[in-house]
């Protein structure tokens, strides 16, 4: 599946955050929340698609510092997670604090993970990012 649109929701005080009704059931077995690096966003992966994508972090020997360092940055800040009855995600503390979640937040499709915004902040990141995604596209 892919993940489609832009969503806004109120960030509840216990952390939870409202998953889109279409996403829901992509979601129901299993999540793997991350730190969106190098945004300042949290990740939610499919626990299919995070195996998938954890294969590029692996792709360096553990022996290597490289692989050492590709591990330690993408696995070390991933937590494993739950859509709830009513259909939220409990999204831990530490991911909160970094990615400065509370109140407004954007849930938005990025085709396999959804990302978790600062509303404030998606927003400002959009119309910074607005002008290189146009000359992106007229580079093609």
């Amino acid at each position: 599946m892919l993940f489609l649109g832009s969503y806004e929701y109120a960030m509840d005080a216990r952390g939870r955050v409202p998953v889109p009704p279409r996403f829901r059931e992509e979601l129901m077995h299993g999540v793997i929340l991350t730190q969106g690096n190098p945004d300042r966003c949290v990740r939610a992966y499919p626990a299919g698609s995070f195996e998938e994508q954890a294969t590029v972090y692996m792709n360096q020997p553990i022996t290597t510092k490289t692989g050492r360092l590709m591990r330690r940055g993408f696995f070390a800040g991933a937590y494993a997670a739950e859509v709830d009855r009513q259909g939220r995600l409990l999204v831990p503390p530490v991911l909160r604090r970094w990615a400065n979640l509370e109140g407004q937040v954007s849930v938005v499709g990025a085709a396999e993970s959804i990302e978790i915004w600062n509303a404030t902040r998606f927003s400002e990141v959009l119309a910074e990012e607005e002008a290189e995604f146009k000359r992106t596209l007229d580079a093609e």
